[in-house]
């Protein structure tokens, strides 16, 4: 019986050591595995860009304008510089830039043909002795940069009416049959301001 044991015991450490080296294998191939794995950083490269009012692009300069003559709020103007880039980048009515978005005819009131105010917002440039506006600009620059995770709502938001600016407060005829949608993280007065997707083209107020 203890020649049996002996020989089983003998068997027992013959099987563990010869077992050691494979378990000091794993051990090194996950220990290996484990402190190599890539972990992921924002590189400086990857990082939008500073603002810099000296290095203004036209496609910020035309957001900002576009923004700055909808509202002076930099919350509210955050959420319409979004629904300028959705129209750009979803190619809304044709149009795929900045300054063809914000001029294209009845899209935004204050850059209708005729409209007295157009050569005021047209002519708002980074030398502009405004601090208002450097906000617009700084909103813009900041949207325009975002990445795609930080949008609001939808990217087929594309519309927006504020009721004050209404005549009798009534709504336009694109909203019929819409339901204005929450942007996430906002708290927006529907008085002010109402956001829209899925609006198949705008028509003339």
């Amino acid at each position: 019986m203890r020649t049996a044991l002996r020989k089983t015991a003998t068997g027992l450490t013959v099987v563990i050591a010869g077992s050691l080296p494979l378990l000091g294998l794993f051990y090194t191939i996950h220990a290996t595995t484990t402190d190599t794995t890539p972990v992921p950083v924002m590189l400086v490269s990857d990082a939008p860009p500073a603002f810099d009012l000296d290095a203004v692009t036209d496609d910020v300069l035309w957001l900002a304008r576009c923004i700055y003559s909808e509202t002076k709020r930099a919350e509210e103007q955050e959420l319409v510089a979004w629904v300028i880039r959705n129209r750009v980048e979803t190619g809304y009515r044709g149009v795929t830039t900045y300054e063809g978005t914000v001029l294209d005819p009845y899209q935004f009131s204050a850059f209708n043909p005729g409209s007295p105010k157009r050569r005021l917002y047209t002519s708002l440039a980074p030398s502009t002795d405004s601090p208002a506006f450097v906000q617009a600009l700084e909103v813009a620059h900041a949207v325009y940069h975002a990445d795609a995770s930080e949008r609001p709502f939808p990217k087929r938001t594309r519309h927006f009416y504020s009721e004050r600016s209404m005549v009798g407060g009534r709504a336009p005829n694109w909203s019929t049959g819409h339901a204005p949608v929450n942007p996430t993280g906002y708290r927006v007065d529907p008085r002010r301001f109402r956001f829209y997707s899925g609006v198949a083209a705008a028509l003339h107020l």
